[in-house]
C-alpha cells in the first residue's frame, strides 16, 4: 500500500486560515492524508470567527491549538501550502510548495470570515483531488 501524502498548512497566527484549512483536509480525508497546521508565530489561541465559520458547516476546530513552524513539520510533509507568512517558511529540495492568497480572517467576525472559509473549502478540494485521484475518481463514479 503507498505512503499517505501529508500536507501542512502555514499562515503567520496558525490562528485562522491554515486551522481552517487542515480541518477541511482532515474532515474530507479522513485518515487518507496526514494533516499538519503551523504559524511562524502563533497566537495563543484559534480565530472565535474562524471557529464559528467552521461549526457552521459541521467542522469542529475548537480543540486545536496554534502550533510553531518547525524545520521538523516541513521535512516530514510532501506539500507545504502557505498562506501570507512571506519568507519565513523554510524551502527544502523534494517538496512541492504551493502559496494560497488569501485574506486574513483576523480580527474579522464571522460574517467576513465565511466567504474565505469557503476559498479554503474550494482549494482544499482541488488538492484532495490531486492528492488522491482514484478515491476522487470513486466519489464521482457513486454521484
Amino acid at each position: 500500500m503507498p505512503r499517505k501524502p501529508s500536507v501542512l498548512f502555514v499562515c503567520v497566527h496558525n490562528a485562522g486560515r491554515s486551522q481552517m484549512a487542515a480541518g477541511f483536509l482532515t474532515a474530507l480525508a479522513g485518515n487518507d492524508v496526514e494533516v499538519r497546521s503551523a504559524g511562524s508565530a502563533p497566537k495563543d489561541a484559534v480565530n472565535p470567527a474562524a471557529v464559528e465559520a467552521m461549526a457552521e458547516v459541521g467542522i469542529d476546530i475548537s480543540s486545536q491549538q496554534p502550533k510553531i513552524l518547525t524545520t521538523d513539520a516541513v521535512h516530514a510533509s510532501d506539500v507545504v501550502i502557505t498562506m501570507g507568512c512571506g519568507d519565513t517558511c523554510p524551502v527544502f529540495p523534494g517538496k512541492r510548495y504551493l502559496d494560497w492568497e488569501l485574506e486574513d480572517p483576523a480580527g474579522k467576525g464571522v460574517e467576513a470570515v465565511r466567504p474565505i472559509r469557503d476559498e479554503i473549502r474550494a482549494r482544499v478540494e482541488r488538492l484532495l483531488a490531486e492528492l488522491l485521484p482514484a478515491r476522487s475518481r470513486a466519489s464521482h463514479k457513486e454521484r
